[in-house]
C-alpha cells in the first residue's frame, strides 16, 4: 500500500488500532512520542469505558500526561491513525504537543484540515505543525473493513 517504509510510532499506532478493532471500537490509535521514545499509546475506548471522550488521542494523551508528570506535553509528537476531532484536536492544543501525524483524513467528522479546522481559528491559543497521509491508505482500510463487516 504505502511505497515507502512507515514510521515506527505511526505502525505502533496502528497496531493500538488493531486492538481497538478486536475489543469492537472504530480502530483508531495513537502513540505519542518525546525525544524519539513512544511514552504512551492509546486507543479508542468509548464503548467498553462508558465514555464518550475514550478517544484515541484522549486516552494517549492521559497516559503521557501522568508519564511525564505534567499536563503540557511540550515536545511531543501525536501519531494517530485518524484526523483529529474538534474534541481531540482541542486536548492537543490544551496539551501543547508540538507536532501532529496522522493516517486517513476524515472528512466527516475530521477537525484539522476539515469541518471545524480547529488550530486555524484565533482563540486556539496552540497551534501544532500538522503532517498528514502517513500510512493513510494503511488507515483508511482497517477503518472501511471495520464498518464494512457491521453492515
Amino acid at each position: 500500500m504505502t511505497r515507502w517504509p512507515i514510521p515506527e510510532p505511526m505502525l505502533k499506532a496502528l497496531e493500538q488500532a488493531h486492538k481497538a478493532a478486536e475489543a469492537g471500537e472504530v480502530p483508531i490509535g495513537a502513540v505519542i512520542v518525546k525525544h524519539g521514545q513512544v511514552i504512551a499509546c492509546g486507543r479508542n475506548a468509548p464503548r467498553e469505558r462508558h465514555d464518550p471522550t475514550s478517544h484515541a488521542e484522549i486516552e494517549a494523551i492521559r497516559a503521557a500526561a501522568l508519564a511525564l508528570g505534567n499536563e503540557r506535553l511540550e515536545g511531543c509528537e501525536l501519531w494517530v491513525t485518524l484526523e483529529p476531532c474538534a474534541m481531540c484536536a482541542g486536548a492537543i492544543a490544551h496539551a501543547r504537543i508540538a507536532r501532529v501525524y496522522y493516517g486517513a483524513s476524515d472528512p466527516k467528522g475530521g477537525a484539522v484540515e476539515h469541518g471545524a479546522r480547529v488550530f486555524e481559528h484565533p482563540q486556539c491559543l496552540h497551534r501544532p505543525d500538522v503532517y498528514s497521509g502517513i500510512a493513510a491508505a494503511e488507515a483508511s482500510t482497517l477503518l472501511k473493513a471495520f464498518f464494512a463487516a457491521r453492515r
